[in-house]
């Protein structure tokens, strides 16, 4: 398995082997001829009559789950029930595209399928011993699988970089071990060792380890497990898992105590080096599988949180007539839009005893708590606000930067629900120079006409900026705020020259914002890093940030990073 196709053909064999076991396969792919090849190899290697059934996008819980067949039953007068789409998998691999979309409740009814096994409640639901085959077509870092899902997957495979070429390799396991005399004394203990070298920090990672190292050996033929399952189970597993780089194995026998003269070696301190040898070379294993490209990304995507970005679609919410369906509940249709199937399915299993009850009426009997309504989500507006400091002779310069971040912003916005508004502080005190917009023109006229040079008022350009964030998320939009300055304020609230004055009034803007919540990112623009811009970004709890160089694209990019 030295090339990353014949490590992915390895994957399919044993995740086609006992899907439920593995748990699955977290295939991070684009659509195109090698993961369709992949897909292919995967469902040959599966046992014949093993389901393979595909998730539509946005599926509802009745149809996953299982629910009452109206139909049938508004034709057999009784309840009769309908088997859903993990009942319908079971023994088998449940395929589940655009992975990265798929909203918490439905990777919810997906994780419990694939702890308890069943549908429901696991003393009385429908089997659904499943795999799961989440296809990630994210196209960033903020497009992920929920995470309470690929935990619970053995294997996370990228097939991002195998080109076609690369895919001629035979879909052949590998010989079998021929070191019958050479049995992992401890399998779980060298990988748990192995997982915490990586700093991999579930407990599921080993776990799901030593059910592969298992199922290798007896995929080989063998009934023990051997040093070489857990070697490869180590890099199957543990290694795309990895977040850091585990410290070299040192082979430096005076690190070794000697044993005394007059001593000889005892059976258990050889026992003991070797299983301190069989630890090293399993966290080797997995430390030579770790993709090249995969540390540096994690690097890159430490501190970053899930909150509504810049550019992005904002945070999900509800709503009651539009948006995206989002299931039912009861309700009258006074409250929202009727959802006549689910008021028909509640209504359903009681017509035989209202019937009963009331014989004088014919057709369907409908009450008031059988009604169901629709329940609906969507995205609230994100607006990005730039407080500017436009004083002082370097003005021209951070201006001209925010202008060009401003129009970046704003060519994003005729496809995404988001503004772009504009505050800037100078002189003796702040003023709103663009409200919040999406329209291009409009902006570039507002920007042209900013002029700059003054005085610092800091905490009044704070505060304006911080009661236009509240004012957005009160009309139930989301709001981030982007401040550009050195940090260096000198006219006080009251509009009063003074430094320590005015720095005081600024500290206490800043803290009003942590209080406020808003998420903030605070942009040094100062020739070098400030200590009070630094104590500024800590007061109001903002990524802080220097960019003293920094051009229009680079702030751009920096602010959809943060967050």
């Amino acid at each position: 398995m030295t090339t990353p196709w014949a490590r992915a053909l390895r994957v399919a064999g044993l995740a086609a082997a006992d899907p439920q076991g593995c748990g699955g396969v977290l295939l991070r792919a684009g659509a195109g001829p090698v993961r369709d090849l992949w897909l292919e190899r995967l469902r040959a290697a599966m046992r014949p009559g093993s389901p393979w059934r595909r998730m539509p996008a946005g599926i509802a819980d009745d149809r996953l789950l299982g629910g009452l067949d109206l139909a049938a039953t508004l034709a057999a007068g009784r309840p009769v029930a309908e088997a859903g789409l993990l009942a319908e998998t079971d023994g088998g691999l449940l395929v589940v595209p655009m992975a990265e979309r798929l909203t918490a409740a439905t990777a919810a009814r997906l994780a419990a399928a694939l702890d308890t096994g069943r549908v429901g409640a696991a003393w009385d639901g429908s089997p659904a011993r499943i795999g799961l085959l989440l296809l990630d077509e994210g196209t960033g870092e903020d497009e992920r699988v929920p995470e309470a899902l690929a935990d619970r997957l053995a294997f996370h495979l990228d097939l991002t970089g195998v080109t076609w070429g690369e895919t001629g390799v035979a879909a052949e396991d590998p010989a079998p071990y021929s070191v019958e005399d050479d049995p992992a004394p401890d399998p779980a203990a060298d990988l748990c060792a192995a997982a915490e070298a990586l700093g991999v920090a579930s407990l599921r990672a080993p776990l799901l380890a030593l059910r592969i190292a298992r199922l290798a050996a007896a995929r080989a033929g063998r009934r023990t497990v051997a040093a070489e399952d857990v070697r490869e189970a180590a890099g199957l597993v543990l290694a795309p898992r990895a977040t850091r780089l585990p410290p070299p194995v040192q082979d430096d026998a005076e690190a070794r105590p000697e044993p005394a003269p007059a001593e000889a070696p005892s059976g258990s301190a050889e026992a003991d080096d070797r299983s301190s040898s069989q630890t090293e070379s399993v966290v080797e294993a997995a430390r030579a599988a770790i993709p090249a490209d995969l540390l540096a990304g994690l690097v890159a995507a430490q501190g970053r949180s899930v909150a509504p970005r810049a550019g992005k679609a904002g945070a999900m919410q509800r709503a009651t007539r539009s948006g995206r369906p989002a299931g039912t509940r009861p309700g009258h249709p006074r409250e929202g839009r009727l959802a006549l199937i689910a008021t028909l399915r509640a209504a359903a299993p009681w017509q035989r005893l209202r019937k009963a009850a009331d014989p004088s009426g014919g057709g369907l009997r409908v009450q008031a708590s059988d009604f169901r309504i629709i329940r609906f989500r969507q995205r609230s507006e994100t607006t990005t606000i730039f407080a500017v400091d436009a004083s002082g002779s370097a003005a021209l310069e951070r201006l001209a930067e925010a202008k060009g971040a401003v129009e970046l912003l704003l060519a994003e916005a005729y496809v995404r629900r988001d503004k772009v508004a504009l505050v800037a502080f100078r002189g003796a005190g702040a003023e709103i120079v663009l409200p919040p917009t999406r329209a291009l023109a409009r902006a570039r006229r507002g920007l042209a006409a900013l002029p700059g040079g003054g005085g610092t008022p800091l905490a009044s350009g704070l505060d304006l900026a911080a009661g236009l964030a509240c004012a957005v998320r009160r009309s139930g939009g989301s709001a981030t705020l982007v401040v550009l300055t050195d940090g260096r304020a000198n006219v006080a609230r009251s509009g009063a020259p003074g430094r320590a004055e005015a720095g005081a009034d600024a500290l206490h803007a800043a803290g009003l914002l942590r209080g406020a919540g808003i998420r903030t990112l605070l942009i040094d623009t100062a020739s070098r890093p400030q200590d009070a811009a630094r104590r500024l970004a800590d007061a109001m709890g903002a990524r802080y940030l220097p960019l003293p160089h920094a051009d229009a694209a680079a702030m751009s990019t920096a602010i959809r990073a943060a967050g």
